[in-house]
Protein backbone atom coordinates (compact mmCIF):
# COMPACT_ATOMS: atom_id res chain seq x y z
CA UNK A 1 0.00 0.00 0.00
CA UNK A 2 1.23 3.49 -0.83
CA UNK A 3 0.65 6.75 0.68
CA UNK A 4 -0.85 10.38 0.00
CA UNK A 5 -0.35 13.46 2.04
CA UNK A 6 -2.41 16.05 0.93
CA UNK A 7 -0.34 19.10 1.77
CA UNK A 8 -2.21 22.11 -1.11
CA UNK A 9 -4.08 24.95 -0.01
CA UNK A 10 -3.99 28.46 0.50
CA UNK A 11 -4.11 28.39 4.00
CA UNK A 12 -6.31 31.51 4.34
CA UNK A 13 -7.57 30.40 7.29
CA UNK A 14 -4.45 30.39 9.26
CA UNK A 15 -3.44 34.22 7.42
CA UNK A 16 -1.64 36.51 7.90
CA UNK A 17 0.58 33.21 9.64
CA UNK A 18 0.72 31.62 6.58
CA UNK A 19 1.89 33.97 4.55
CA UNK A 20 5.67 33.22 4.46
CA UNK A 21 5.38 29.17 4.43
CA UNK A 22 2.58 26.39 3.68
CA UNK A 23 0.85 26.11 6.64
CA UNK A 24 1.17 22.54 7.08
CA UNK A 25 4.89 23.72 7.95
CA UNK A 26 3.93 25.87 10.95
CA UNK A 27 4.84 24.20 13.87
CA UNK A 28 2.37 22.50 16.12
CA UNK A 29 4.21 22.37 19.41
CA UNK A 30 7.64 21.49 18.51
CA UNK A 31 7.33 19.50 15.23
CA UNK A 32 6.36 20.53 11.82
CA UNK A 33 2.71 20.48 11.17
CA UNK A 34 3.02 17.42 8.26
CA UNK A 35 5.12 15.21 10.86
CA UNK A 36 1.79 14.52 12.37
CA UNK A 37 0.05 12.98 9.31
CA UNK A 38 3.35 11.47 8.27
CA UNK A 39 3.53 9.56 11.54
CA UNK A 40 0.24 8.11 10.82
CA UNK A 41 1.08 6.47 7.29
CA UNK A 42 4.49 5.32 8.98
CA UNK A 43 2.15 3.50 11.62
CA UNK A 44 0.66 1.61 9.05
CA UNK A 45 3.63 0.72 7.42
CA UNK A 46 3.47 2.84 4.33
CA UNK A 47 6.98 3.30 3.54
CA UNK A 48 6.31 4.96 -0.63
CA UNK A 49 4.38 8.56 0.32
CA UNK A 50 3.74 11.23 -1.97
CA UNK A 51 3.28 14.44 -0.81
CA UNK A 52 0.88 16.84 -2.83
CA UNK A 53 1.99 20.61 -2.36
CA UNK A 54 1.00 23.89 -3.70
CA UNK A 55 3.83 25.25 -6.62
CA UNK A 56 5.37 28.13 -4.16
CA UNK A 57 6.07 25.24 -1.53
CA UNK A 58 6.81 22.51 -2.90
CA UNK A 59 10.97 22.96 -2.74
CA UNK A 60 10.11 24.37 0.96
CA UNK A 61 8.58 20.81 1.71
CA UNK A 62 11.69 19.12 0.02
CA UNK A 63 14.34 20.99 2.41
CA UNK A 64 12.38 19.91 5.34
CA UNK A 65 11.22 16.61 4.61
CA UNK A 66 14.03 15.43 2.15
CA UNK A 67 14.01 12.20 0.27
CA UNK A 68 12.67 10.11 3.60
CA UNK A 69 16.12 7.92 3.50
CA UNK A 70 16.62 9.42 7.09
CA UNK A 71 13.54 7.21 8.50
CA UNK A 72 13.63 4.37 6.05
CA UNK A 73 10.85 5.75 3.68
CA UNK A 74 10.76 7.27 0.00
CA UNK A 75 8.86 10.74 -0.41
CA UNK A 76 8.16 12.04 -3.61
CA UNK A 77 6.39 15.27 -4.17
CA UNK A 78 3.99 16.54 -7.03
CA UNK A 79 2.66 20.11 -7.26
CA UNK A 80 -1.32 20.53 -7.42
CA UNK A 81 -1.69 23.64 -10.00
CA UNK A 82 -5.37 24.67 -9.10
CA UNK A 83 -7.18 23.46 -6.13
CA UNK A 84 -9.78 21.11 -7.14
CA UNK A 85 -10.60 19.14 -4.15
CA UNK A 86 -9.56 16.15 -1.79
CA UNK A 87 -10.77 13.62 -4.24
CA UNK A 88 -8.24 14.85 -7.34
CA UNK A 89 -5.30 14.04 -5.05
CA UNK A 90 -6.26 10.32 -6.62
CA UNK A 91 -5.71 11.55 -10.39
CA UNK A 92 -2.76 13.70 -10.17
CA UNK A 93 -0.96 10.73 -7.93
CA UNK A 94 -2.33 8.35 -10.85
CA UNK A 95 1.46 7.14 -11.92
CA UNK A 96 2.50 6.97 -8.07
CA UNK A 97 -0.24 4.95 -7.10
CA UNK A 98 -0.20 2.78 -9.93
CA UNK A 99 -1.47 -0.83 -9.02
CA UNK A 100 -1.56 -0.73 -5.62
CA UNK A 101 -4.18 0.51 -2.97
CA UNK A 102 -3.66 3.71 -1.19
CA UNK A 103 -3.80 5.39 2.05
CA UNK A 104 -4.50 9.58 1.96
CA UNK A 105 -4.22 11.80 4.48
CA UNK A 106 -5.04 15.76 5.00
CA UNK A 107 -1.72 17.20 5.78
CA UNK A 108 -3.44 19.54 9.02
CA UNK A 109 -4.91 16.31 10.84
CA UNK A 110 -3.58 14.84 14.09
CA UNK A 111 -4.29 11.58 15.45
CA UNK A 112 -3.59 10.33 18.80
CA UNK A 113 -4.65 7.74 20.80
CA UNK A 114 -4.37 4.21 22.34
CA UNK A 115 -4.55 1.52 20.44
CA UNK A 116 -4.56 3.39 17.33
CA UNK A 117 -2.04 1.32 15.36
CA UNK A 118 -4.30 -1.56 15.76
CA UNK A 119 -6.51 -0.05 14.21
CA UNK A 120 -4.25 0.85 11.46
CA UNK A 121 -3.42 -2.55 10.99
CA UNK A 122 -6.86 -3.80 10.64
CA UNK A 123 -7.34 -0.52 7.91
CA UNK A 124 -4.50 -1.98 6.01
CA UNK A 125 -4.68 -6.00 6.17
CA UNK A 126 -4.37 -7.64 3.20
CA UNK A 127 -6.22 -8.57 0.69
CA UNK A 128 -7.25 -4.94 0.90
CA UNK A 129 -10.59 -4.19 -1.01
CA UNK A 130 -12.85 -1.52 -0.72
CA UNK A 131 -12.47 1.66 1.88
CA UNK A 132 -12.10 2.31 5.31
CA UNK A 133 -12.77 5.85 7.01
CA UNK A 134 -12.82 6.77 10.58
CA UNK A 135 -15.25 8.33 12.27
CA UNK A 136 -15.56 10.88 15.16
CA UNK A 137 -18.22 12.36 17.18
CA UNK A 138 -18.29 16.35 16.92
CA UNK A 139 -19.61 19.28 18.64
CA UNK A 140 -20.19 20.96 15.18
CA UNK A 141 -21.17 18.64 12.54
CA UNK A 142 -22.12 21.06 9.88
CA UNK A 143 -18.51 21.66 9.14
CA UNK A 144 -17.55 18.23 8.16
CA UNK A 145 -18.77 15.20 6.01
CA UNK A 146 -20.91 13.46 8.32
CA UNK A 147 -21.89 9.42 7.87
CA UNK A 148 -25.47 8.07 9.25
CA UNK A 149 -25.36 4.98 11.07
CA UNK A 150 -28.70 2.73 11.19
CA UNK A 151 -29.34 0.48 14.48
CA UNK A 152 -26.99 -2.14 13.92
CA UNK A 153 -24.39 0.75 13.48
CA UNK A 154 -24.00 0.23 9.44
CA UNK A 155 -23.04 3.72 7.74
CA UNK A 156 -26.15 3.96 5.49
CA UNK A 157 -25.41 7.56 4.22
CA UNK A 158 -22.70 10.34 3.67
CA UNK A 159 -23.76 14.21 3.65
CA UNK A 160 -20.84 16.98 2.77
CA UNK A 161 -21.41 19.70 5.34
CA UNK A 162 -25.23 19.38 5.83
CA UNK A 163 -27.24 22.04 7.30
CA UNK A 164 -29.61 19.69 9.05
CA UNK A 165 -27.03 16.66 10.55
CA UNK A 166 -28.31 13.32 10.14
CA UNK A 167 -25.47 12.04 13.16
CA UNK A 168 -22.87 13.76 15.03
CA UNK A 169 -20.38 11.29 13.61
CA UNK A 170 -17.89 13.25 11.30
CA UNK A 171 -15.86 11.71 8.64
CA UNK A 172 -11.86 12.03 9.36
CA UNK A 173 -9.16 13.06 6.82
CA UNK A 174 -7.66 9.39 6.87
CA UNK A 175 -8.85 7.01 4.20
CA UNK A 176 -7.71 4.13 2.93
CA UNK A 177 -8.70 2.68 -0.50
CA UNK A 178 -8.52 -0.09 -2.98
CA UNK A 179 -6.76 0.18 -6.40
CA UNK A 180 -9.79 1.23 -7.99
CA UNK A 181 -9.81 4.72 -6.34
CA UNK A 182 -8.05 5.74 -9.17
CA UNK A 183 -11.00 5.25 -11.51
CA UNK A 184 -13.25 6.23 -9.52
CA UNK A 185 -12.04 9.61 -8.96
CA UNK A 186 -11.91 10.07 -12.50
CA UNK A 187 -15.71 9.55 -12.46
CA UNK A 188 -16.34 12.55 -10.43
CA UNK A 189 -18.04 15.90 -11.36
CA UNK A 190 -17.00 18.96 -9.38
CA UNK A 191 -19.57 20.24 -6.89
CA UNK A 192 -21.14 23.65 -6.15
CA UNK A 193 -17.68 24.59 -4.66
CA UNK A 194 -15.96 23.57 -8.01
CA UNK A 195 -14.25 20.89 -6.08
CA UNK A 196 -13.88 17.22 -6.20
CA UNK A 197 -15.59 15.90 -3.40
CA UNK A 198 -14.05 12.99 -0.81
CA UNK A 199 -17.48 12.28 0.78
CA UNK A 200 -18.84 12.00 -3.30
CA UNK A 201 -15.74 9.34 -3.62
CA UNK A 202 -16.73 7.77 -0.18
CA UNK A 203 -20.51 7.60 -1.51
CA UNK A 204 -19.16 5.53 -4.27
CA UNK A 205 -17.55 2.73 -2.37
CA UNK A 206 -20.80 2.95 0.33
CA UNK A 207 -23.63 2.51 -2.85
CA UNK A 208 -21.57 -0.56 -3.65
CA UNK A 209 -21.40 -1.68 -0.14
CA UNK A 210 -17.66 -1.31 -0.48
CA UNK A 211 -17.58 1.23 2.62
CA UNK A 212 -16.06 0.57 5.96
CA UNK A 213 -16.08 2.63 8.74
CA UNK A 214 -14.61 2.71 12.08
CA UNK A 215 -15.78 4.81 15.10
CA UNK A 216 -12.76 6.56 17.21
CA UNK A 217 -13.93 6.37 20.67
CA UNK A 218 -14.22 9.54 23.23
CA UNK A 219 -10.55 8.53 24.32
CA UNK A 220 -9.14 9.01 21.00
CA UNK A 221 -7.92 12.60 19.68
CA UNK A 222 -8.76 14.09 16.59
CA UNK A 223 -7.46 17.21 15.50
CA UNK A 224 -8.16 18.97 12.14
CA UNK A 225 -5.77 21.98 12.56
CA UNK A 226 -6.96 24.50 10.13
CA UNK A 227 -7.69 27.86 12.16
CA UNK A 228 -5.73 29.83 14.75
CA UNK A 229 -7.38 28.44 17.49
CA UNK A 230 -7.13 24.58 16.53
CA UNK A 231 -3.66 25.11 16.20
CA UNK A 232 -3.16 26.36 19.61
CA UNK A 233 -5.58 23.56 20.63
CA UNK A 234 -3.58 21.02 19.10
CA UNK A 235 0.00 22.67 20.24
CA UNK A 236 -1.39 22.99 23.99
CA UNK A 237 -2.66 19.11 23.86
CA UNK A 238 0.99 17.70 22.51
CA UNK A 239 2.54 19.85 25.18
CA UNK A 240 0.99 18.06 28.05
CA UNK A 241 0.65 14.44 26.35
CA UNK A 242 4.36 14.92 25.90
CA UNK A 243 5.12 16.35 29.39
CA UNK A 244 2.85 13.90 31.31
CA UNK A 245 3.94 10.98 29.82
CA UNK A 246 7.52 11.48 29.14
CA UNK A 247 6.78 10.62 25.15
CA UNK A 248 7.53 11.98 21.85
CA UNK A 249 4.38 12.24 19.88
CA UNK A 250 4.68 11.88 16.06
CA UNK A 251 8.61 11.56 16.52
CA UNK A 252 9.28 9.76 13.03
CA UNK A 253 12.99 8.54 14.23
CA UNK A 254 10.95 6.32 16.77
CA UNK A 255 8.42 5.35 14.66
CA UNK A 256 11.09 4.25 11.77
CA UNK A 257 13.49 2.70 14.45
CA UNK A 258 10.23 0.84 16.12
CA UNK A 259 8.75 -0.46 12.65
CA UNK A 260 12.48 -1.78 11.50
CA UNK A 261 12.58 1.10 8.68
CA UNK A 262 15.97 2.25 10.40
CA UNK A 263 18.52 0.48 12.69
CA UNK A 264 20.04 1.93 16.19
CA UNK A 265 23.36 2.47 14.07
CA UNK A 266 21.89 4.75 11.30
CA UNK A 267 19.92 6.13 14.27
CA UNK A 268 23.27 7.52 15.94
CA UNK A 269 24.52 8.25 12.55
CA UNK A 270 21.62 10.99 12.15
CA UNK A 271 21.73 11.96 15.71
CA UNK A 272 25.43 13.28 14.75
CA UNK A 273 23.57 16.01 12.99
CA UNK A 274 20.73 16.67 15.67
CA UNK A 275 21.10 20.48 17.27
CA UNK A 276 21.64 19.52 21.01
CA UNK A 277 17.99 20.20 22.66
CA UNK A 278 15.59 17.86 23.96
CA UNK A 279 15.13 16.55 20.66
CA UNK A 280 17.84 15.28 21.25
CA UNK A 281 17.77 14.32 24.40
CA UNK A 282 14.76 12.06 23.53
CA UNK A 283 16.61 10.31 20.39
CA UNK A 284 19.53 9.57 22.72
CA UNK A 285 17.31 7.58 25.27
CA UNK A 286 15.66 5.58 22.18
CA UNK A 287 19.61 4.57 21.31
CA UNK A 288 20.24 3.72 25.26
CA UNK A 289 16.61 1.20 24.90
CA UNK A 290 17.23 -2.33 24.79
Amino acid sequence: MKGIILAGGAGTRLYPASLPISKILLPVYNKPMIYYPLSVLMQAGIREILIITTPNDNENFKRVLGDGHQWGIQLSYISQQVKRGIADAFILGKEFIGKDACALILGDNLFYGSGFEALLSQATQQPFTGATVFAYEVNDPTRFGIVEFDKKGTAISLEEKPKNPRSNFAVTGLYFYDNQVVQLAQTLQPSSRGELEITDLNRLYLERNLLHVFCLDRGFAWLDTGTHESVLEASNFVYTMQINQGIEIACLEEIALAKKFITKKQLATQLQNVPSNNYYDYLKKLLQRK
